[in-house]
């Protein structure tokens, strides 16, 4: 990976929808190089995908809570269990799993707080291995969607 690719990833962090034409001259290449390389990151997995960015107030999804998941035990089979059930709440927007105590970060978007308990109630008190489930409330983004460092992220000769 280089400077050039480096630029690419930039470009199309920053408009995902930009013609390989509009790429190309942004990056001062011409067309062929510049499909090229971009096939090649497509191909390496750098680029993982597309996307539109949704509103979700806009869309009235206008609740959003951070989940803390803390397990009884982190065995392999209830720790699998656990992730694939997380995996089918589609509310659930982001998941991550922590070194320490909490076991499990949720980021869940719903339509409004009713929403969110009954999801809450039904789906995510149920699900297997927890011990604990602790919420907090967002009261705003600060930072979000924020597009990986790409100058500051990547070893030489890496792509990622």
């Amino acid at each position: 990976m280089d400077a050039i690719d480096r630029k690419i990833l930039a470009e199309l962090q920053a408009d995902g929808r930009l013609t390989v034409t509009e790429l190309a001259e942004r990056v001062r290449l011409s067309v062929s190089p510049c499909h090229r390389r971009l096939r090649a990151l497509e191909s390496s997995g750098a680029i993982a995908g597309y996307r539109a960015h949704l509103d979700a107030h806009r869309l009235g999804l206008g609740f959003d809570a951070l989940v803390f998941v803390t397990m009884h035990e982190a065995v392999q089979d209830t720790v699998q269990a656990f992730e694939s059930a997380v995996e089918d709440i589609e509310q659930v927007v982001a998941a991550q799993r922590l070194f320490g105590d909490p076991d499990y970060l949720l980021r869940i978007i719903t339509r409004d707080l009713p929403a969110f308990q009954r999801l809450y109630d039904e789906r995510l008190t149920t699900l297997p291995g927890v011990q604990r489930l602790s919420s907090t409330l967002v009261m705003k983004d600060v930072v979000a969607g924020r597009g990986l460092p790409l100058e500051h992220g990547l070893a030489p000769g890496r792509a990622g």
